[in-house]
């Protein structure tokens, strides 16, 4: 399988990388960049633990071939830090009223808030 070289922002960051074609943009966040903010739940698109921000809009990132990123911008959890690394607005609000829950799903929770 050829590998397919991919070109986008990623909290800011620009990044190359070569990629296989089939890689969801979860595995490549997960996996390959070790972005574990972003969580794996249901793999289908409905539990919403994956979400991150594409171009601003919040996607399931565990349905999304990571090609469909090709020169636009994804936020992840990680990303959404102030220039200092303190936690944005909505993190602090979640912490500050205790909305964690177990956590696991507290991410996609935010990113879909912010």
């Amino acid at each position: 399988m050829n590998a397919l070289t991919l070109t986008f922002t990623l909290n800011g960051n620009n990044l190359s990388l070569d990629i296989p074609p089939n890689t969801l943009l979860v595995d490549l966040l997960r996996d390959s960049l070790r972005l574990t903010g972003t969580k794996v739940g249901c793999r289908e698109g409905e539990c919403g633990a994956c979400t991150v921000l594409l171009d601003g809009t919040p996607v399931n990132s565990c349905i999304l071939p990571a090609a469909k990123v090709q020169g636009r911008s994804v936020t992840t959890i990680e990303g959404l830090a102030d220039e200092k690394g303190g936690l944005s607005e909505i993190q602090q609000a979640f912490m500050h009223e205790g909305a964690a829950q177990c956590g696991f799903c507290t991410p996609g929770m935010i990113m879909n808030a912010t």
